[in-house]
């Protein structure tokens, strides 16, 4: 396992749980894998009041994503570059595909299987619309990093500093160039 960027005190992980690098994990996050284990991708932040859990099978989470506040992630996969909204629930063998975005409050029900490039709402959860998200996803999880890496410092105010806002624009242009297309 590797070390995260910045894990909160409150933050408790039991059992196999395998972190990349650039992982961020906030205050209050439980993960737990006791029978099988729990992947986390490289520079994917689990936020605050987070729960994930394994099921009949492991929970694995792809890299730059990022999971938002009061998650619950249960025994499901997650591809790259996705964003999980505020207190969204992905049960047991879902699968989610590279680039989606999943609204807070849906509810991804067992077995379902959400196509890459997804906009995802509901309960249960329903495509709504296709679209590739990867650069605002990757965005937000860059952000994370950046954050994560402030935070292990003792600086909690690093998003107001005009510097990093300065960063983030010229980040995004990279970005759009990078995906284009």
């Amino acid at each position: 396992m590797n070390k995260p960027i910045w894990q909160a005190p409150s933050a408790e992980l039991y059992g196999d749980i395998r972190l990349d690098e650039g992982v961020s994990i906030w205050s209050n996050v439980v993960m737990r894998a006791e029978s099988d284990h729990i992947a986390i991708g490289a520079y994917t932040n689990i936020q605050d009041f987070t729960m994930i859990h394994i099921a009949d099978v492991p929970t694995i989470i792809g890299a730059y994503c990022s999971i938002t506040h009061h998650c619950t992630i249960h025994g499901a996969t997650i591809g790259d570059n996705c964003l999980i909204g505020i207190n969204a629930t992905i049960m047991d063998r879902a699968v989610i595909g590279d680039n989606c975005i999943i609204a807070g409050h849906t509810i991804v029900t067992e077995d379902t299987i959400i196509p890459p490039n997804s906009i995802v709402a509901g309960a249960p959860g329903k495509v709504k619309v296709t679209r590739n998200n990867i650069v605002a996803n990757r965005l937000n999880a860059l952000a994370y990093v950046d954050n994560g890496e402030a935070y292990a410092q003792g600086n909690y105010r690093i998003w107001a500093d005009p510097a990093q806002q300065a960063k983030m624009a010229e980040r995004k242009l990279q970005l759009e160039a990078e995906f284009a297309g």
